[in-house]
């Protein structure tokens, strides 16, 4: 399976997420899909399978839980795809940071906002 295919199901990726927050039990992942998703146990159990078997994911058993963990190979992968695109996203973000950074600047040099007029309330 190509690594978008695996990206591309919206429970796989929240499953990545809650996993890049550091290592989760199967049973604490499949609680978290199933209140968001509405979707069974085996099929949360699916999922898993799907980014186990295609690198996305590694699971270690510790006594009777399988804890499982984001496997980053795959997504340095994707990544390495993206840099092609990121000539499309990475100047208007670069200009967006220049202009944040001058408006704290222009902020901090004009100092606390001045005291609202007490007339006017």
């Amino acid at each position: 399976m190509h690594a978008f295919d695996v990206l591309g199901d919206p429970v796989r990726r929240r499953i990545l997420e809650l996993l890049a927050d550091g290592e989760q039990t199967a049973g604490a992942v499949s609680a978290v899909i199933r209140e968001e998703f509405g979707i069974s146990q085996p099929a949360v159990s699916q999922h898993l399978k799907v980014l186990r078997d295609n690198g996305f994911a590694t699971v270690r058993p510790e006594g009777t839980r399988r804890l499982y963990a984001v496997d980053p190979r795959p997504l340095r992968e994707v990544d390495g795809w993206l840099e092609h695109f990121r000539r499309f996203w990475a100047p208007p973000l670069a200009a967006l940071a220049t202009e944040l950074a001058r408006g704290r600047r222009e902020r901090r040099l004009r100092g606390p906002a001045d005291p609202p007029d007490e007339r006017n309330t």
